[in-house]
C-alpha cells in the first residue's frame, strides 16, 4: 500500500472519496473560522454562521464514523434475502 492510499483504506475509502471529503470538510473548516473572525472585529455580522458550519462538521464527522463502522462489520446472511 503506498502513501497516497494507506489512510483512504484505513478509513474505508478510496482515495478520491476520502479527498472529496477532506476538500469539503477543509473548505467547511476554513470559511467557518473566516466567519468567525470577521464576527469577532463585526459582531453583527456573520452572527450563526461559524456555529452552524461547526455543527455541519460534526454531523458529516459522525455520518463518515458510521460508515466506516459498517463496512468494517462481517456481512450478516439473511435468510429473507438471497446471497
Amino acid at each position: 500500500m503506498n502513501v497516497f492510499t494507506a489512510h483512504p483504506a484505513s478509513v474505508n475509502e478510496t482515495y478520491w472519496q476520502h479527498f472529496r471529503f477532506a476538500l469539503r470538510f477543509g473548505t467547511l473548516m476554513t470559511l467557518g473560522g473566516l466567519a468567525a473572525l470577521v464576527h469577532a472585529v463585526l459582531p453583527f455580522c456573520f452572527v450563526t454562521t461559524a456555529g452552524r458550519i461547526s455543527d455541519a462538521l460534526v454531523a458529516m464527522r459522525a455520518t463518515a464514523r458510521a460508515r466506516s463502522a459498517a463496512a468494517d462489520r462481517p456481512a450478516v446472511a439473511r435468510p429473507d434475502r438471497p446471497a
